[in-house]
């Protein structure tokens, strides 16, 4: 996460969901498990991105 604001959220979040999901598929994982555990990958750094003042995701 970027630290500050920054000038397009939305290329951020797309960014950041396929370095996200070349990770996984360098290690073998499968995009649909991870869709099966956590939902969509682009909602999942949205949200993280709209809470990143601190605290814990719930």
């Amino acid at each position: 996460m970027p630290e500050g604001p920054t000038d397009d959220p939305g290329r951020l979040v797309t960014d950041m969901a396929d370095q996200a999901l070349r990770a996984a598929a360098v290690e073998g994982i499968p995009i649909q498990e991870i869709d099966e555990e956590i939902g969509s990958v682009y909602e999942a750094i949205i949200h993280a991105v709209e809470h990143r003042d601190g605290g814990r995701a719930d």
